[in-house]
């Protein structure tokens, strides 16, 4: 009986930390400062947001095992650059003989928007699309994919 409860304690320990560490991650981001003119190029932004205690593998982390963050834009009526990645860290864990190219904190995507002289509408939307595979230093859970919808006012 003793060993059943201890059981179970564990099993739900492990599942709330593994859907802890799956689900901390945010995604957010922006488009200039909330505004953009007709015929300009801007900049956008897409943040990654990291809880202490875990890391993400980087855009190129060095590892044929990790799954590297991939980061998508594109807009509707507007023209999106690819995004630029920043560089990562280089961290030893138990789980591999080799350094691990990661990002842990706060990580920015930078990218440019350029908005038509004739654009028609008021609002410009950029969809960004984050792939990403968040790791403890002892495992990594299955890589997710969140989405955001960026927004600003065309003046």
């Amino acid at each position: 009986m003793i060993r059943s409860i201890s059981f179970l304690v564990v099993a739900f320990s492990f599942y709330f930390l593994a859907s802890t560490g799956v689900s901390g991650q945010t995604v957010s981001g922006s488009v200039g400062n909330g505004t953009v003119s007709r015929g300009a190029h801007v900049r956008g932004n897409i943040l990654l947001t990291i809880p202490e205690g875990l890391h993400v593998n980087s855009s190129r982390p060095a590892s044929e095992y990790a799954i590297p963050t991939v980061v998508s834009v594109r807009g509707s009526g507007v023209k999106v650059s690819r995004v630029t990645y920043p560089s990562g860290r280089n961290r030893k864990f138990q789980f591999s003989e080799n350094l691990i190219n990661v990002y842990e904190g706060r990580v920015s995507f930078p990218f440019t928007v350029t908005v038509p002289a004739n654009f028609k509408g008021s609002t410009v939307r950029v969809m960004a699309s984050v792939r990403y595979q968040a790791c403890t230093d002892e495992v990594c859970y299955p890589p997710r994919t969140k989405n955001v919808t960026l927004t600003a006012r065309v003046r």
